[in-house]
């Protein structure tokens, strides 16, 4: 029995993988020197596919279930290495695992900015960060493509390559959609399912799938921002052809709160004109409402039918109807007076006599 034992110890009877940790996509099983006897046991786990590799050649692939090695259930193996009346002694054979579920909470990010063009602010440089998700869709594509002949495979050897496709495709999935600066932010949703539809054939000859692309963020740049921040504080006035007028008003306000130095005379003068221009239109009369002197030159218009007096008119040339003088105040304490009262009923003082 010690004898067998010892023979048994030098072949592989179980093949397995027992995955613990989180980002490993792909574990070489360690067969240690060992040779894979006639009737291994081969387990493969949900998530998992096992590819077998002899002398350098994919061989047979196999899905999530439990096995029991033979010519059966080895086509590849048994046509590569000749058995034709089925295998009788151990054999070697590289065993491949290859994990196949979603790798999630991956982050993106543009390292650098990315051009867009814009209809309101014209060529305007964007960042962007946000998480992905993926999984092996082929095995043997994967294995073929991008893995080799390493013991470990892990997220971080197809990171790489995955972000500078996204970065890559993000200028055309902005150009494409038409989305305005402005409105970004409202469409991150269709823009992440513009760039997953967009990644897919990038990802696809490498044997993977994207199953999520998330946009977290999309930054402008700090002048855009500001000038957004300006439009929207014009939005309360309703008119954003008043936009340089609200400029104006604020470089006012500005040159008011540092008013020394050269440049803050320049700008006081600047402000002081756009002041004065300001002024002299809301002093300017409105349409239909007649000039101080043009009612110096025509009088007062009549009280009753509006037609223009000449100074002095006591009765209306046009109704008729009598002109009221104007009220009487008292010259010392201001105190109403009648038109009669010769002196103030409050303090006393002496009026001048009322013309006639």
């Amino acid at each position: 029995m010690g004898i067998f034992n010892m023979i048994k110890g030098q072949f592989i009877d179980v093949i397995e993988w027992t995955d613990s940790t989180p980002n490993t996509m792909v574990y070489r099983y360690e067969s240690g020197g060992k040779e894979i006897m006639m009737g291994a046991q081969l387990t493969v786990r949900e998530s998992q596919v096992a590819i077998f590799v002899n002398e350098g050649k994919i061989a047979d692939v196999f899905q999530p279930g439990r096995y029991e090695l033979s010519t059966q259930n080895m086509p590849v193996m048994t046509a590569l290495r000749s058995w034709k009346f089925g295998f009788n002694s151990p054999f070697k054979a590289e065993v491949y695992f290859i994990n196949t579920r979603q790798f999630l909470d991956l982050k993106w990010g543009t390292s650098n900015p990315v051009m867009m063009r814009d209809s309101d602010f014209g060529m305007i440089r964007l960042r962007a960060f946000g998480i992905y998700s993926f999984r092996v869709q082929d095995p043997v594509v994967f294995l073929r493509e991008v893995f080799g002949t390493a013991e470990l495979f892990t997220t971080e050897g197809v990171e790489g390559q995955v972000k500078r496709s996204i970065v890559s495709s993000l200028s055309d999935a902005l150009a494409q959609s038409k989305i305005p600066a402005l409105d970004l932010a409202a469409n991150y949703e269709e823009l992440s399912q513009l760039m997953l539809s967009t990644m897919q054939p990038k990802v696809a000859p490498l044997g993977l799938k994207l199953d999520s692309f998330i946009i977290e963020n999309i930054s402008l740049p700090q002048e855009v921002e500001q000038a957004m921040d300006r439009r929207t504080s014009m939005g309360v006035v309703g008119d954003l052809g008043r936009y340089a007028q609200f400029q104006s008003s604020e470089a006012m306000r500005d040159a008011a709160n540092n008013p020394g130095g050269t440049a803050g005379i320049g700008v006081g003068m600047g402000a002081g004109l756009a002041m004065g221009q300001a002024m002299q239109q809301a002093f300017q009369p409105q349409p239909g409402q007649p000039a101080p002197a043009q009612e110096a030159e025509h009088g007062k218009p009549c009280i009753s039918c509006g037609h223009p007096l000449s100074p002095g008119s006591k009765f209306c040339p046009e109704c008729g109807a009598p002109q009221m003088p104007p009220p009487r105040k008292c010259t010392k304490c201001g105190e109403a007076l009648s038109q009669d009262d010769k002196f103030c009923p409050v303090c006393g003082t002496q009026q001048q006599a009322q013309n006639t």
